[in-house]
């Protein structure tokens, strides 16, 4: 991969962390914070919505924003040509 290639490729994986932290700070902020108020008016396992994100739900909008971010990377990875079972193969 040559310079340039490398510089795309970076600068897509930081354009990605950086809609997936922002959606997640979006979530726990605003939801767990921000509107916690009109959300605890609306129940969710039979606890307040907005207690429930602030003590569960950011967590697991965490999670998932994580297997969305390999599920990417592995994409991007092959498009670039530096998947790991490449390297796997040109070693063996």
């Amino acid at each position: 991969m040559d310079h340039e290639q490398r510089r795309a490729y970076w600068r897509r994986n930081l354009r990605l962390m950086a809609v997936l932290l922002s959606i997640w700070a979006l979530v726990s902020f605003g939801a767990g914070i921000l509107f916690v108020e009109p959300l605890n008016e609306i129940s969710f396992i039979g606890f307040p919505l907005g207690f429930w994100f602030a003590q569960q739900g950011s967590i697991i909008i965490f999670v998932i924003l994580i297997a969305i971010y390999v599920w990417r990377m592995d994409k991007l990875d092959a498009e670039f040509g530096v998947d790991e079972y490449e390297e796997e193969v040109h070693h063996s």
